[in-house]
């Protein structure tokens, strides 16, 4: 969902963390507390002018469930252009349907731990040639 920035970001991502649906509870369950690669995630968070579902700010990695609205073309359009945006400034974003995480949480788990390994071994550093 698109949303401004300003002050009010704030009050409104604190209402979506006193709102969450099933699925971004389920998957709160399994990254609160370090639980997944030790990584710190926040829910609903602002990042830029937007509120994420989860964010990382170690790795710049986003995690967004998609609802049954998201299905509609008007909100894919919005959606593929928010995440442009995100990917632009420096963010990975990653999108999982309701569905997905209520069904296939293991599943789920498991694609965000290969993306975080992705994002690690990109940002290793390359040792010198030679010795």
């Amino acid at each position: 969902m698109w949303r401004g920035a300003g002050p009010g970001i704030f009050e409104r991502a604190k209402a979506l963390r006193n709102n969450m649906t099933d699925a971004e509870r389920k998957l709160w369950d399994e990254l609160k507390g370090n639980k997944l690669s030790g990584f710190k995630f926040r829910r609903q968070h602002p990042v830029q002018r937007f509120i994420v579902d989860f964010y990382c700010h170690k790795l710049a990695l986003v995690i967004e469930i998609d609802g049954e609205y998201h299905q509609t073309k008007t909100q894919k359009e919005l959606d593929k252009e928010r995440t442009e945006i995100l990917n632009l400034n420096g963010f990975m974003v990653i999108r999982f349907s309701n569905k997905q995480v209520l069904e296939s949480i293991e599943e789920v788990k498991l694609e965000v731990k290969e993306v975080i390994q992705s994002i690690e071994e990109s940002s290793k550093p390359v040792p010198p040639l030679g010795g």
